[in-house]
């Protein structure tokens, strides 16, 4: 059921390598290409690496902090052109629209036992260079890939220890809607 894959996602960062087949990534691009958009103008691309020496290039393009997605089997990189998508009333909407790709990625992806955390810890230009995406599209986030780790690295501070431990806190649901007006 949906309400599991809500439950079971998390952002782990104790991940460990696992293979990732063509078969995999398509059923992740599937997932993807199914998200709505603005007209249907499916504003977002993908990059899925996987190949272990052109994730070590990326390596150093992860921001101090990050290192734990050394241990990724995939980062996929996720980009848009604004122009590619709508503007409606001065809104852009490439970003809500690829968002949108992204979640069907990251459900899909749980219901495939895998582990995936978006992050925005990287350096665009160095990703852009690496992967050979033009400067007219914004990479809007990095997924990092792998399975759930059976130890916690010893490198691990005691934040991200308490981070794998319990799950980040939601807050409550009366501080996020409200019905009819706020």
């Amino acid at each position: 059921m949906l309400n599991d894959l809500f439950e079971k996602r998390r952002s782990y960062r104790a991940i460990e390598k696992i293979d990732i087949t063509d078969d995999m990534i398509k059923e992740l691009v599937v997932a993807a290409s199914k998200a709505p958009s603005c007209y249907n103008n499916q504003p977002w691309r993908f990059v899925f690496v996987r190949d272990e020496e052109q994730l070590k290039k990326l390596h150093p393009a992860l921001s101090k902090g990050n290192e734990w997605a050394y241990n990724g089997s995939l980062f996929i990189a996720v980009y848009a052109d604004r122009k590619s998508d709508c503007l409606v009333a001065g809104r852009e909407y490439f970003l809500f629209d690829t968002g949108m790709s992204v979640m069907n990625i990251l459900l899909k992806a749980v219901e495939m036992d895998l582990v995936v955390h978006p992050i925005a810890g990287y350096d665009e230009s160095k990703f852009k260079e690496i992967l050979n995406i033009e400067d007219k599209y914004t990479l809007i986030t990095v997924i990092v890939a792998g399975k759930k780790a059976n130890q916690i690295p010893d490198s691990f501070t005691k934040e991200m220890i308490d981070m794998e431990k319990y799950p980040s806190p939601r807050k409550e649901l009366n501080e996020i809607y409200s019905i009819d007006k706020v």
